[in-house]
């Protein structure tokens, strides 16, 4: 019998450059990728965060060498991809197939939010609301405001809101095209992924115990693949699931072993890249709420500690850039109100950066206006004030 603390002490202890630099890999952020099509991105990546429409061609233009917006968009158009909630209860981008694996997976997490509205659903069978809203959405695609007002001629005295949400929570729901196209993106409306993509989910979308398990343990690898090494408790944080202790442990024998430099065990793939530390990292431009900075309990690796807390401000979330891999300030793109042109400014953190590394931000900027912004000319790109204290 295996003894797994002893293990666990004898395990390569891996520091915080180390670290950063295997996730940088792993996130196709330590060199632009060639060879992978957007789709095979999405995959690798486990999805992309989608609250808004922006963020996936950000996201995917700093990880892509030869990324063009209009193939995300051709690839929502034609529902290969689609935008969904999954993780961490927010709208992520996936493969079709993905995101028929994943939402079961993570649905726990969806009825835990569906419990803050009890107040609002006294009365309200869920399982007859479920098949209500199926039947409308799959009718036709339709707002929120839209599924309210169905719903609301069935329970009169529910709250309103109560009723969507629980919908939303009960039911695998898409954001039907346009919505994410880029530069033609509208309203959300929702139908059911297996309407979207001609595929049927059963019930409210949960596995059973036979098929979960193998699912869960592919999701636990292609996590590491994307993210790691990584802890349990890393993972729990990604997908909001608990209770992943055994999942690891039954895998253990098929992954290596490290620990960071605090003593928690890190868990990895055995033939990962796990880059030397010294390796060079290119300045990156990268969304607000990017894969990157939400996907470990830890995020040290990534996030110095006097930056902590600086990607947001309430409920207004940043774009962030990245200096030798790391969270070294925001930045916004505008446009010139007078001339039209585009601008890019960028806000840095604690001290203003050096002449060199100036001037590969500035490259990098010009890069992704050019591909993004799909600007060939006409643009700014600006070096803001420092910022030296809480946003």
């Amino acid at each position: 019998m295996t003894n797994t603390s002893a293990s666990r002490s004898a395990s390569p202890v891996l520091g915080a450059r180390a670290l950063n630099r295997a996730t940088l890999d792993r996130q196709l952020l330590l060199r632009r990728s060639r060879d992978l099509s957007v789709r095979e991105a999405v995959s690798h990546l486990v999805g992309l965060q989608a609250q808004n429409v922006k963020p996936p061609y950000y996201a995917l233009a700093a990880r892509l060498a030869d990324f063009r917006p209009g193939e995300l968009s051709a690839l929502l158009d034609t529902r290969e991809l689609v935008r969904i909630v999954t993780l961490r209860s927010t709208i992520h981008l996936h493969p079709a197939a993905d995101a028929l694996t994943l939402r079961p997976l993570v649905q726990d997490a969806r009825e835990a939010e569906l419990s803050g509205f009890r107040k609002g659903l006294v009365g309200v069978d869920l399982a007859e609301l479920a098949e209500i809203a199926r039947t409308a959405v799959e009718a036709e695609p339709r707002t929120m405001k839209q599924l309210r007002e169905v719903l609301l001629v069935r329970w009169p005295d529910a709250d309103a809101q109560a009723l969507a949400v629980a919908a939303r929570c009960l039911l695998p729901l898409v954001q039907v095209t346009p919505r994410g196209l880029w530069r033609r993106s509208g309203q959300v409306a929702l139908t059911t992924i297996g309407e979207w993509v001609g595929e049927r989910v059963e019930g409210d979308g949960s596995l059973d115990a036979a098929s979960g398990g193998g699912a869960l343990d592919d999701t636990v690898l292609r996590y590491l693949g994307a993210f790691g090494p990584a802890s349990v408790k890393d993972m729990q944080t990604w997908a909001r699931l608990t209770r992943l202790r055994e999942v690891f442990e039954r895998l253990r024998p098929r992954l290596r072993t490290f620990r960071d430099e605090n003593g928690v065990e890190l868990f990895d793939l055995p033939d990962a890249p796990r880059p030397d530390p010294d390796t060079p990292a290119p300045p990156r431009f990268l969304p607000e709420y990017d894969n990157l900075l939400l996907s470990h309990a830890d995020r040290s690796r990534v996030i110095p500690a006097a930056y902590k807390g600086r990607t947001w401000k309430g409920n207004v979330p940043y774009c962030v850039f990245l200096l030798d891999g790391v969270l070294a300030g925001v930045w916004r793109l505008e446009e010139d109100r007078k001339s039209g042109a585009a601008v890019l400014t960028m806000e840095p953190f604690g001290r203003a950066p050096g002449r060199a590394q100036r001037e590969e931000l500035v490259r990098e900027a010009e890069w992704m206006l050019t591909r993004i912004a799909e600007t060939s000319s006409s643009y700014d790109i600006r070096f803001g004030s420092v910022i030296d204290g809480d946003r």
